[in-house]
């Protein structure tokens, strides 16, 4: 049994003992993120600024003359040396401030764009999630539990199909197939869910679930392939041979066991999940970042496109330590890597 994950830690240790490892492990990763985030807002303002087009071209138009280019520039600060431009928008950024729109909402802080659309997206994303852990693990325990059969080759065939499936794709096939043709959800338009709790998982379930698809056939074969191992080590033929349940040995021995992959595989897959959320959202006219993402990208807003950026990647970064977290409580000795 000592392959068997998450037991108890020895009576008698001292606070320190007990939870010491793991307050110096999350430190650890909290430090690792920071540094990461600091890094990946130098890479996008990089990016931004390397980009072809001018802003304020794009905000004033083709027949702006040459005074009023040089007015907008100084008014946003663009005439400055792309250091002190990287210092004071990062500035700005440690205290919530994202600068103004240039174009998208010419004026208008970026910080309130983001506050407005976020809701909308955050919600679209955590239904996405939830979908992708349900169906994956319905499909990979069925296909693992039914090895060979035709359960297996079923679960197997449909996360083949959703894997080769893109989420714009899978989109449009869905509007056609659950929208246009049953009727069932509607094809366009997002309701808050402070309007309609109701009203909002309907509108937003085929958007997570085009979303969802992808990602559910890449957890279902993970899954899978991580409980057939498991199914095969030691300690479960063990507890088998001492008469134990099925169900119980599958719960305690296999799964928990399989979990700490799993969810790390699922941790590493947000950002393909928050990528579908750029296009998914245009498609189904979903007011989010994703959507405003678009709209700075068409009219070179640099500002708006910079932080929708870093606020995707603050979002990967948090969801990657709680699954960090997760997993720490799942193995401790996790905690000693």
């Amino acid at each position: 049994m000592s392959d068997l994950i998450g037991a108890e830690a020895p009576p008698g240790l001292s606070f320190a003992e007990r939870w010491g490892p793991l307050a110096a492990y999350l430190a650890k990763r909290i430090l690792g993120g920071l540094v990461v985030l600091l890094a990946g807002t130098l890479v996008v303002f990089l990016t931004m600024q390397a980009a072809p087009g001018d802003p304020a071209l794009a905000a004033l138009g083709e027949n702006a003359t040459p005074d009023a280019i040089a007015a907008f520039r100084a008014e946003y600060g663009l005439d400055q040396p792309v250091w002190m431009q990287y210092l004071g928008w990062l500035g700005g950024f440690v205290t919530g401030d994202f600068g103004q729109s240039l174009a998208v909402a010419r004026g208008l802080p970026v910080a309130g764009l983001i506050a407005q659309k976020l809701p909308a997206t955050i919600f679209v994303g955590t239904l996405a999630l939830v979908l992708a852990v349900v169906i994956s693990l319905v499909l990979g325990t069925a296909a693992a539990l039914r090895r060979g059969r035709a359960t297996d080759t079923i679960a197997t065939s449909i996360a083949v199909f959703g894997i080769s499936m893109p989420d714009f794709w899978m989109s449009y096939v869905l509007i056609f197939g659950l929208s246009l043709g049953l009727g069932l959800f509607p094809a366009f338009g997002y309701v808050p869910p402070s309007e309609s709790l109701t009203g909002a998982f309907h509108a937003a379930f085929l958007p997570a679930l085009a979303i969802a698809a992808p990602m559910a056939a890449v957890f279902a074969r993970t899954l899978r392939a991580v409980l057939i191992e498991t199914i095969s080590r030691a300690h479960v033929t063990a507890a088998t041979s001492f008469g134990l349940r099925r169900s119980f040995i599958f719960l305690h021995y296999v799964l928990r066991n399989s979990l700490v992959p799993y969810l790390t595989v699922v941790g590493l897959q947000i950002r393909y999940i928050l990528g579908g959320v750029v296009v998914v959202e245009r498609i189904f006219g979903i007011p989010g970042i994703g959507s405003l993402m678009v709209d700075g990208a068409f009219a070179r807003d640099y500002a708006v496109l910079q932080a929708c950026t870093v606020v995707f990647l603050v979002i990967v970064l948090a969801v990657n330590l709680a699954v960090d977290c997760l997993c720490a409580a799942l193995d401790p000795r996790q905690t000693v890597k």
